[in-house]
């Protein structure tokens, strides 16, 4: 994996990992081999705070070392790999990011054909489906948000929390209100993939534009929250920080986006001396067709139905999906078999004096449906 396809995209970064170092299976595969690891942490916005580097704690040899050797085990290129280095917490960082971005785009697409299947099936990075332009907007995004959280959570070493004013690092670690650096987090981005290059590539600027949407769509989950500090819950000091919604709520947006996407060609703006994203009118339309814009997700081909294994995707043959609400489209016209199974569970539960609760087991028939082959 090269510098430059890194500058052009985040999620070109991340998909590197989940496809050669093998996320799905639960460890990293470097260069032929294995490392073990500690299962990733999905950033959830409730992480409990460790201790401020600011406040005199150093990383002991050991920890200093193993950073060291997580940075050299990622194929980044030479100039990242630097700054990796001197960035303690970086590469855990990255990975949090990998890992949050992925469960985000399975959750999303649970009910859809794609399910977000990437395992073996790289093919679908280096066409310009609405499925390739979600993999690099939520990838984006995971990536902005991670580095953010990490600062505010005390993960990195340059970095602390958000600057809102009159609110002291030292302050805010004490209180418990250390704002999400996102300041620091889109610079460091920027800084990380490199400068930014105008290109005559369609793909290169779709991919782009993509990103920033990812990007965006944190920015726009940034929120002030504040809190109070007194005797006996009096309000005598009111400290606000800035504080990221849960990224549930940006998968959320992008799926939107996803749904809306708009597909593209290109034009030459003669001015800049570079492809333009374009937007051709409908059929019958009385517009000449727009720009997309800077919220839009943006995407040059059809894709494919996903209903039938492909280098693209697994297929839908043996998705569970609901007869109500999924089996049609999923299944793809092939119907689905239905299986009869039985489920545990508590039931009749009662408060018992001091102080438990006792609960009786129950079982119930439950209907499971799966796309037919």
């Amino acid at each position: 994996m090269n510098g430059s396809l890194l500058q052009e995209s985040v999620y070109a970064f991340i998909s590197h990992w989940c496809t050669q170092l093998a996320c799905y299976a639960g460890g990293w595969l470097i260069h032929g081999g294995s490392v073990p690891r500690q299962p990733l942490t999905s950033l959830t916005g409730r992480e409990v705070l460790t201790p401020f580097p600011g406040l005199g704690t150093e990383a002991a040899p050991a920890q200093s070392g193993l950073h060291l050797k997580q940075c050299d085990l990622l194929k980044l290129s030479r100039r990242q790999k630097q700054l990796c280095r001197r960035e303690p917490g970086l590469a855990e960082t990255l990975r949090d990011a990998a890992h949050l971005g992925l469960l985000e785009c399975q959750f999303q697409f649970r009910h859809e054909r794609w399910n977000c299947s990437l395992e073996g099936r790289t093919g679908l990075l280096k066409r310009g489906f609405k499925e390739t332009a979600f993999l690099y907007a939520v990838s984006s995004a995971a990536l902005t948000h991670a580095l953010a959280r990490a600062c505010s959570a005390g993960r990195m070493e340059r970095c602390t929390c958000d600057d809102s004013p009159g609110l002291e690092s030292r302050q805010a670690w004490q209180w418990g209100v250390c704002g999400d650096n996102l300041k620091y987090s889109t610079k460091f981005l920027s800084n990380f993939l490199g400068p930014k290059r105008g290109s005559k590539d369609l793909r290169a600027r779709v991919d782009a534009h993509n990103t920033h949407v990812g990007i965006k769509a944190v920015k726009s989950g940034l929120r002030t929250t504040c809190k109070c500090h007194g005797v006996s819950g009096s309000c005598a000091v009111r400290t606000c920080w800035k504080q990221l919604s849960p990224f549930r709520e940006t998968g959320q947006v992008l799926k939107l986006r996803y749904d809306s996407a708009v597909k593209v060609s290109s034009a030459t703006n003669e001015a800049l001396g570079r492809l333009e994203l374009w937007a051709p009118a409908k059929p019958g339309s009385p517009t000449k067709g727009l720009a997309p814009r800077p919220g839009d997700l943006v995407y040059m081909e059809d894709s494919p139905s996903f209903c039938r294994p492909s280098k693209y995707s697994p297929g839908t043959a043996g998705r569970v999906c609901s007869r109500e609400a999924s089996c049609g489209s999923l299944c793809c016209g092939r119907g689905y078999d239905t299986q009869s199974r039985l489920v545990a569970f508590s039931c009749h539960c009662q408060v018992q004096w001091c102080c438990y609760v006792e609960c009786q087991q129950c079982a119930q028939q439950e209907l499971v449906y799966t796309c037919k082959r």
